[in-house]
């Protein structure tokens, strides 16, 4: 089934170009069923990337998905133009009134700063509580995972002694199979690019917490609360294959001296292009989060009543 997403975004024509089933509002009004309603907060500073990576996953799914855009009011963006925040995207105050099926928080280049440093936190603690009451199912990502753990639960992150960049095997916990990691493999990669973590420890001793895959090298990759509502990625599942090459040409460009990403350059060398090793497991983990959290789970018709308080 189709991805719905405005006509003139910018995404639209790679996506198009592999083949993934997009509807334009037009069509995708005239269709006699109950679409999902996905709402991303997209804190990545460039947007457009952040944009298609995480369509690109939606979109491998069985079931009608209708995506909304939001982004801060709290802090203006420097790497997006302002036309294309107005033409695609929403503040809080647009959308606070309405529920939502699903919601995806992004992750954001602010994890050294202390929480209460971050210029939008007061923002997102607001978003992050209305969410309770307004959305089934919320999936973190990242320092969004970094900001939820903390929020929801009290874990609150750690400085590393240097950046956590590349691509690292995982393996799922089986002492409770659980519906989100259903065909995931015993051991996977996904890639992290971050210089914060969370502790394994906090995860397993926190009650409304279940820690689903880590890494020996990575730590804790995904966590779910027990109530299913919040989903917790603290690696970046969602990136292309270039991605950290790209994050690492660009430090090696302001002159930071950036160690090579692990176990993902061939040969460890720059100049060999790297594949894409966990882009089935991404489509996997993001088909289970819309078909078991959302879908199966939402209600058909949301009451008319909302929590902004």
């Amino acid at each position: 089934m189709p991805i719905n997403i405005p006509k003139e975004l910018p995404a639209r024509d790679i996506l198009e170009r592999e083949n993934i089933f997009l509807m334009e509002d037009e069509r995708a009004n005239t269709q006699d069923i109950r679409p999902l309603k996905i709402l991303i907060l997209n804190l990545m500073p460039e947007k457009e990337k952040a944009e298609r990576q995480l369509l690109r996953l939606l979109s491998n799914s069985p079931l009608q998905v209708n995506v909304e855009f939001m982004h801060t009011a709290s802090y203006e963006s420097k790497n997006v133009s302002k036309s294309h925040l107005s033409q695609f995207y929403k503040t809080f105050s647009e959308v606070h009134h309405q529920r939502y099926d699903g919601m995806i928080i992004t992750g954001a280049p602010v994890e050294t700063l202390p929480f209460e440093e971050v210029s939008y936190w007061n923002e997102l603690t607001s978003i992050m509580k209305w969410s309770k009451s307004n959305v089934t199912s919320t999936l973190h990502i990242c320092w969004g995972a970094q900001a939820a753990l903390y929020y929801h639960y009290g874990i609150d992150k750690f400085a590393l002694p240097d950046k956590l960049s590349g691509v690292f095997p995982h393996f799922t916990q089986d002492a409770q199979p659980v519906k989100l990691t259903r065909g995931l493999d015993d051991t996977f990669l996904a890639p992290h690019s971050r210089y914060t973590g969370v502790s394994v420890e906090a995860i397993e001793k926190n009650e409304h917490l279940t820690l689903l895959a880590e890494s020996n090298q990575a730590g804790p990759l995904l966590i779910m609360s027990n109530d299913e509502k919040n989903i917790m990625i603290t690696g970046h599942i969602e990136y292309e294959a270039t991605t950290l090459a790209e994050e690492y040409q660009r430090d090696v460009t302001r002159g930071i001296n950036p160690n090579l990403p692990i176990n993902y350059f061939p040969n460890n060398n720059p100049n060999n292009k790297p594949l894409h090793r966990w882009r089935s497991q991404a489509y996997l983990l993001f088909s289970n989060w819309l078909n078991y959290y959302v879908y199966q789970e939402t209600p058909f018709e949301w009451s008319t009543t909302n929590d902004t308080n």
